[in-house]
């Protein structure tokens, strides 16, 4: 085994955050790798709405308005409850919730970057202290070690940064989704509104993304006794299934969905209580995103909330460093100076990310809790602490890059 391999910055993860960190460092004008596990940029999940807090963290990364001509501005939410035939209806107003597909917001953020910032086909297996300089040693699948100034976990729900840092695993939620595009080469007749389809255990969403194309989820508490996924097919089939008996337009969506657009996923959240007593940085490794904060799709902040991460982080490390090199620096003075920014990053967002996490929690207990009783404290404490299901969390600004 040869010497390991020295970097500045390392970002775990070419996702959204992993990405979105390397850009807005990249516009601070510091350095950063990513490493990503698979051979491409990978954008599974198809759609990924974003709020207006996530729109201004865009902004600041110097793609919102190249993504806002990708995606159409949704004006009102609708939910349905098929049980009761009860119908709400909610103005967007103020609030700017657009949804994009994966993979353009993806590929945005990757050409922002300069040539060679993204290395593939890097799966990290460990992270470890070298215990001759205190800083993160990574670990990759083919053997070879990356000695990190600085590691920054954005590898998402199963982070080996975030378990390195003593986090706990996330919880399973005990739901889960199916999502997928329609695409209507004549245009579909859905307009602007974001539709929920509320079936008791089983919820089916739909939001434009263009004139042209739907994102569709489905939630559901659980798997029929008979399902089996191997292809997508069968998760078109077992989709279908679950829609039987919904609003024949939700079932001919799912029908003339594109198979390859499909992913099934298992919500997990962690625990705001978890998240209250865990540590976030430790020397000169932190987490971002999902690896941090993973919650449930109950309030579509993940995304936004990710977002905000990055700049927040890129802001206090650009600040630490004082546009030195990264390379130029004192061993002992850079990891003072970055103990600090990760320190200040923490304490900037981790009331923000509680709130959140803990509306995320509270709005899942109040869709899918089988009691009555349960569903009426829920609503309580949401109107109490959260002003029930308004738009407040997206009013957020997480400030200049």
């Amino acid at each position: 085994m040869g010497h390991p391999d020295e970097q500045g910055i390392v970002i775990a993860g070419g996702g959204i955050c992993g990405l979105a960190a390397a850009l807005a460092l990249h516009r601070k004008g510091v350095k950063s790798i990513v490493l990503e596990g698979s051979n491409t940029l990978r954008a599974t999940g198809g759609g990924i709405g974003i709020f207006s807090n996530g729109w201004r963290a865009l902004d600041q990364l110097g793609i919102g308005t190249e993504l806002r001509r990708k995606s159409i501005l949704t004006s009102m939410f609708r939910d349905v409850n098929l049980r009761t035939g009860e119908l709400q209806e909610r103005l967007c107003g103020n609030t700017e919730l657009r949804c994009l597909k994966r993979s353009d917001l993806i590929e945005a953020l990757a050409n922002g970057l300069p040539h060679g910032s993204i290395r593939f086909g890097c799966k990290i297996v460990a992270v470890a202290e070298d215990s001759a300089t205190s800083f993160p040693l990574v670990y990759l699948h083919d053997g070879s070690i990356i000695s990190a100034k600085v590691l920054i976990g954005c590898d998402g729900v199963n982070s080996v940064v975030a378990k390195t840092l003593g986090l706990k695993d996330p919880r399973p939620f005990r739901v889960w989704t199916i999502r997928g595009f329609t695409n209507y080469t004549s245009g579909h007749s859905y307009g602007s509104v974001f539709t929920r389809l509320l079936g008791g255990s089983v919820t089916f969403g739909m939001i434009p993304i263009d004139d042209n194309l739907m994102h569709w989820f489905l939630s559901f508490r659980c798997l029929p006794d008979d399902s089996r996924i191997e292809d997508s097919e069968q998760l078109r089939d077992l989709a279908m299934k679950l829609v039987e008996g919904f609003p024949a337009d939700a079932s001919q969506m799912v029908e003339d969905s594109d198979v390859s657009s499909l992913s099934f996923t298992s919500i997990r959240y962690r625990a705001p209580w978890d998240f209250l007593f865990c540590n976030i940085c430790k020397g000169t490794t932190t987490v971002v995103g999902d690896a941090m904060h993973v919650m449930g799709p109950f309030i579509g902040q993940g995304g936004s909330c990710g977002l905000e991460d990055t700049i927040v982080l890129a802001r206090n490390l650009a600040e630490a460093m004082q546009e030195i090199s990264v390379n130029e620096f004192d061993d002992r003075l850079l990891q003072k100076r970055v103990a600090v920014a990760l320190d200040n990053y923490v304490k900037e967002r981790k009331l923000r990310v509680l709130r959140l996490s803990t509306q995320t929690y509270l709005i899942g207990m109040l869709i899918y809790s089988p009691s009555k009783v349960t569903q009426f404290f829920v609503f309580v404490l949401l109107v109490a602490f959260f002003g029930g299901k308004s738009f407040g969390h997206s009013r957020y600004d997480c400030g200049q890059l």
